[in-house]
Formats: structure tokens, C-alpha cells, sequence
């Protein structure tokens, strides 16, 4: 079992991949991934730019790289998620769990765990992946 208890409370920095210093929502996902073996490519977008992140998840999503899932499994599984944008508009991402948990980080608050059937989730997942390219 993965262990992430040391994440919980690190600060979100934007451009954050390091655990020392915090992590921005995309520097989170890489550090989850990489603790199963899987290092996932380099993104680089300020974390209010929601056009560039959507551009990314986008491009993203339609690469060989990731296959859209319709449960969130198997772990590790991404979380497109779009926190006040419209309908289809992906401007967060985190990584689910198992058990109904998933980990992300934010702004006010840095690395949480929360419930993706939470009534302040649920209604803002845009889709789960699975990512199939660069597995060691």
C-alpha cells in the first residue's frame, strides 16, 4: 500500500513539484504517480490560467498516453475536475485513492483527502483517466 500521510498539509505553491516546498494540483499528481513507480510528463501552466490547463487536459486526454475510464480504477486513476467553470472546462486535477477518497491540493487549504461522492465533488468531475503511457 502506498502511503500519503506525509502529503497531507503541504502548502500549495504554484509551479509546486517539490515536497519540501508544496505543490501546485498537477505537481501533486506527479508526486502520487511517481510513488507507484510512474513518472508522468512535465506541465507547466499557472494555476489561475484555467484556458491553458483546460488546453493541456484536453490535448492530454486525447493522447495515447491516457484512456478515459468510466469508474475511477484502477489506482492510481487521475481526477478531471472543474472548480467554477462551466460544464466540460477542466481546471483541477487530483488522484483517486480507492475507497471513495481522493487526494488534491488547494489553495487556502494545500493537500487534502476528500470524498469524490461529497456533495462539494461530486457534481464537478469531469472524468477519471487512466494513464497507459511511460509505465516502468
Amino acid at each position: 500500500m502506498i502511503d500519503y500521510e506525509d502529503l497531507i498539509g503541504i502548502p500549495f505553491i504554484n509551479h509546486g513539484r517539490d515536497r519540501n516546498v508544496g505543490f501546485d494540483c498537477y505537481g501533486l499528481v506527479m508526486e502520487v504517480y511517481r510513488r507507484f513507480g510512474i513518472e508522468l510528463p512535465e506541465f507547466t501552466a499557472d494555476w489561475d490560467d484555467e484556458d491553458k490547463i483546460n488546453r493541456i487536459v484536453q490535448r492530454e486526454a486525447g493522447s495515447s498516453a491516457w484512456r478515459r475510464v468510466t469508474a475511477p480504477l484502477p489506482v492510481p486513476c487521475l481526477v478531471a475536475l472543474r472548480m467554477g467553470t462551466p460544464p466540460g472546462i477542466v481546471n483541477h486535477t487530483g488522484v483517486y485513492l480507492g475507497n471513495g477518497k481522493f487526494i488534491h491540493t488547494r489553495a487556502k487549504i494545500g493537500v487534502c483527502i476528500s470524498r469524490i461522492d461529497s456533495p462539494a465533488w461530486r457534481g464537478v468531475i469531469e472524468g477519471f483517466y487512466e494513464y497507459v503511457g511511460g509505465k516502468k
